[in-house]
């Protein structure tokens, strides 16, 4: 039944040959990584005038200086991670570069933050996408949280099916927000300058205002340097694209590039214009749509489009998050479970911890998007630093042809995003962001401590000569509580594989002992039975220290615990039987020289 139900929900398993099919063309591509780049335009204009509108109008009129300064920034992250495409075809993620170039601890930090900022990714998607809902239908508002975790569900189901088949099934969302907000700027500009001019909401501004300073501009920019969150995906993502996979990126960098510029400048300047500030219950895109369209349904499109957006937007994470978990693991810092394709061609190992984690941060900061926005950018500007580093010494050390000219355009990208970082973590820091200032050491330790595991266990494992010799002595036990079909089953197998079996029973009760003895007896049966009493009821502790007193005796010696173990033919039926052979199992698993295996006897019904 759950083979059947993982196949309808997930679909049949995919081939390993089937593997090259599943790449992306330019369109679907720029849908399955573009999409939390571009959906930021949802929401980083807001967080610029949430930052200036406590200074009143005056600092309100600086939210285009500031959008344009994070335009230059990204048409430098733009060219320099188009050179990261070229130099790292198989993947140029932040942590493949700074691996390769920088060594072992930059390569973790950029590891670490960017699987920071894909957590956040989605959970501020997720919110954000749910706050557009709540804009427009203000009745849902208390249903937030359960609104973004059933979003987070869905886009988790949805990649588990796989890469290729997320991706088509997100591309109309995101052209369909793409055209959406280009008509709602080109709509916005026609009817500011040859409509009737806009009638601007009369806004009370408190009476003690903050100044205008540096600052308070700084505080901005590194607000609005949300709208640069994605930007890096597409380098990370190379190896998904169809041939030639390099060319393919970078034309889809550059589209993703210019689109997301001007919508960006294009949603700061409208919502100057019609001189549009942040509302507790409703979002900027919302009042500006309102503005604009009058209401109607030209405005519920808008918000339609723009909530699709923000919940594809973690699409982006959960094309990026599984595969740089593998890169990890493969390199023994995290689980190596994480490092495994699923049934679709999918690392959904990854996929589901993604999903997880992100649902609990939801839940933790109660869907509110100014919670969790502070937390955002630290980590992923981070990454850019480290990866644009980097590529720094990738070209000093290639020493090609214009190696000079590519070096100053990535230097000059570590330097601007270096900037932005310590931008962001100084004016958010107090807001949230030390959270994840101190959450990356964290995990950095926690990598440390993987990765010694695996080398510690890769030291214990490697066999010796003396581990080919035979213990003296092989004894097996079988633990009984009656006589019956799998008793007899355990019993054969036993002597098959040991002169020395025992058959162990816990006395609980005197009568029953007694009755089994005569069983015993009655079949003749050629190995001893050992009675251990149990004077505290328990089933395993007489075991446990009868198995020690025979390693006592001689040290080396193998001991099998076989348990006699029978199948209800239903899964259910199993809650109607105790579960003493799974703890016996789990007491011994960590007991040297003891070998626990299980004989069965499954029931017809």
């Amino acid at each position: 039944m759950l083979k059947t139900l993982k196949k309808f929900v997930i679909g049949p398993p995919l081939s390993s040959k089937d593997l090259i099919h599943q790449r992306l063309s330019k369109k679907v591509a720029l849908a399955v990584f573009s999409s939390d780049a571009l959906s930021s335009v949802a929401y980083a204009t807001e967080e610029i005038l949430l930052v200036l509108v406590p200074a009143g109008w005056a600092a309100i009129q600086l939210s285009l200086p500031v959008a344009l300064a994070i335009g230059v920034l990204l048409l430098i992250l733009i060219s320099s991670y188009s050179e990261t495409i070229h130099a790292y075809p198989s993947g140029g993620g932040a942590y493949i570069v700074s691996k390769e170039n920088l060594g072992k601890y930059p390569s973790l930090v950029a590891g670490a933050s960017l699987l920071t900022d894909y957590v956040l990714t989605v959970s501020v998607s997720a919110a954000s996408g749910v706050a557009a809902i709540t804009s427009a239908f203000p009745h849902l508002y208390h249903y937030r949280v359960t609104l973004a975790l059933f979003c987070i569900l869905l886009i988790t189901l949805a990649n588990l099916r796989g890469v290729k088949e997320s991706g088509i099934l997100f591309a109309f969302p995101t052209y369909f927000f793409v055209f959406s907000f280009a008509s709602l700027i080109a709509v916005g500009f026609f009817r500011y300058f040859f409509g009737n001019s806009p009638h601007p909401p009369v806004h009370h501004f408190a009476a003690q205002m903050e100044a205008i300073n540096y600052f308070l501009i700084l505080r901005a920019f590194s607000a609005g340097c949300t709208a640069l969150t994605g930007v890096e995906a597409i380098s990370n993502g190379v190896p998904a694209f169809e041939a030639p996979e390099s060319r393919n990126a970078n034309i889809t960098l550059v589209w993703m590039g210019l689109i997301l510029l001007a919508l960006f400048l294009g949603i700061t300047e409208l919502s100057r214009f019609y001189h549009i500030i942040p509302q507790e219950k409703e979002t900027v895109v919302s009042q500006l749509a309102r503005e604009v369209f009058k209401g109607g349904l030209p405005y519920y499109l808008i918000q339609v489009s723009t909530a699709l957006i923000l919940f594809l937007a973690a699409n982006t994470s959960f094309a990026d998050f599984p595969r740089l978990s593998s890169l990890l693991a493969r390199d023994s810092y995290l689980p190596r479970q994480l490092a495994s394709l699923g049934d679709r061609l999918a690392f959904s190992n990854g996929i589901i911890v993604l999903g997880l984690v992100s649902g609990l941060l939801v839940v933790l900061f109660q869907g509110k998007v100014h919670l969790l926005i502070p937390l955002y950018a630290v980590g992923v500007f981070i990454s850019f630093t480290l990866s644009q580093a980097g590529m720094v010494v990738h070209w000093f050390k290639l020493n090609s042809r214009s190696w000079t000219w590519r070096a100053l355009l990535n230097g000059l990208g570590a330097l601007a995003t270096g900037g932005a970082t310590l931008v962001i973590a100084v004016t958010k820091f107090s807001h949230g962001a030390w959270m994840v200032i101190v959450f990356i050491p964290i995990m950095i330790t926690a990598f440390l401590a993987i990765r010694k595991h695996y080398e510690m266990i890769v030291g214990q494992l490697t066999p010796k000569a003396v581990d080919l010799v035979l213990p003296e002595v092989h004894r097996v036990l079988i633990p009984i509580s009656t006589f019956n079909k799998g008793t007899v089953k355990a019993i054969t197998y036993a002597r098959s594989i040991s002169k020395d079996v025992r058959a162990i029973y816990i006395s609980l009760d005197p009568g029953r002992s007694a009755k089994l003895q005569d069983i015993w007896k009655e079949w003749n049966l050629e190995i001893p039975l050992i009675i251990l009493d149990s004077h505290f009821r328990s089933v395993i502790q007489p075991l446990v220290e009868y198995i020690d007193r025979l390693q006592e005796e001689n040290s080396n010696q193998l001991i099998t615990v076989v348990l006699p173990e029978f199948v209800p033919a239903h899964w259910w039926n199993q809650i109607l039987h105790n579960q003493t052979a799974l703890m016996i199992r789990g007491t011994l698993l960590f007991k040297k020289g003891v070998v626990v295996t299980s004989v069965r006897h499954i029931l017809d019904y």
